[in-house]
């Protein structure tokens, strides 16, 4: 095993339109940030597995069944008659914005408990991987502390996305004080723009710079949207652009599938992630926002992972 992720899987419901009433039709997808980041690993190459929870739902089924399918290991995914496997909503407001909704009060994901973990596999691992959506609500977020302490202490390389949902949150203060909580224990971090003003109300450089000086952390990635990426470590610094020219129809997923990218290309280059220089952190940069940026011409996360062979095509052209 290379890479075991912590988190959230769940359906995301697409608006594709809108009845007379304004009723909105919505379209299916696989979704989770940790399962799409693990989508894009698997799709390069590496042996990945989910730990998690979801309802034995027909939702919960067929999201195991689309992980498998995928290449990850599901063994350590658990299903509870208990919950109902968690939904996200995303529609349109009247000026064309996206707004969430979830169905989570529960959903089976917040109710993993450190117990039910499935620890041999973090044994067997190189990376450990969480998000912040397991932060939110007890018991996840007990079950993720104890989680990533437990691969702390064995040595395990932990990558951390704190991805900001507010709708998720009930209070914005404890939002902020488990995203740093999760910065304070990673040595890799995928953050965004967005995230970096939300959590230290600074500009992308300034917020790297802090995270690395403050927090511990080894290699910083600063996804820009369409602005590409900024990136930093002890050694080097430098942005990335994104793609441009392409079609982008769903930009669902499309961090997740950066940050697997990056992780796949850092295991590639065998090196400590403060150790890295320039040219080498430019190649990781490039390679993860081609990638990204390709997803964002189909639907959906997991199942919009480009081909190994589409990244390099885009990428010599």
């Amino acid at each position: 095993m290379d890479v075991v992720a912590l988190g959230e899987l769940l359906i995301d419901f697409t608006c594709v339109g809108t009845d007379a009433d304004g009723y909105p039709t919505m379209a299916a997808h696989p979704g989770g940030a940790p399962a799409n980041f693990l989508a894009a690993l698997a799709k390069f190459g590496v042996k990945t597995a989910l730990l998690g929870k979801v309802g034995s739902d027909a939702f919960g089924k067929i999201l195991c069944e689309t992980l498998r399918k995928a290449g990850i290991d599901t063994s350590g995914m658990i299903e509870t008659d208990d919950v109902f496997t968690t939904l996200a909503f995303v529609t349109l407001d009247e000026t064309g914005n996206r707004e969430f909704s979830f169905s989570r009060k529960p959903g089976a994901d917040t109710c993993v408990t450190f117990e039910e973990l499935d620890l041999s596999m973090i044994d067997k691992a190189k990376v450990f991987h969480f998000g912040s959506l397991s932060l939110t609500d007890e018991p996840a977020r007990s079950a993720t502390y104890r989680a990533v302490e437990y691969a702390k202490g064995r040595g395990k390389l932990i990558t951390y996305d704190p991805n900001l949902r507010k709708p998720l949150w009930k209070d914005l203060d404890a939002c902020r004080e488990q995203m740093l909580w999760g910065l304070s224990r990673a040595d890799v971090v995928k953050i965004s723009d967005e995230e970096v003003e939300f959590l230290f109300g600074l500009g992308v450089e300034d917020g790297a710079a802090h995270i690395l000086e403050h927090y511990g952390v080894k290699l910083v990635f600063v996804t820009c949207g369409a602005d590409g990426c900024y990136f930093k470590n002890a050694k080097a610094a430098g942005r990335v652009p994104a793609l441009s020219d392409i079609a982008v129809k769903d930009t669902t997923g499309a961090g997740d599938i950066f940050g697997g990218s990056a992780v796949w290309k850092l295991l590639q280059c065998q090196k400590a992630p403060q150790e890295l220089e320039h040219g080498e952190l430019t190649e990781i940069v490039t390679f993860a926002c081609t990638a990204a940026g390709l997803s964002t011409t189909l639907s959906g996360g997991i199942s919009s992972v480009p081909e190994y062979e589409a990244v390099i095509e885009r990428m010599h052209n």
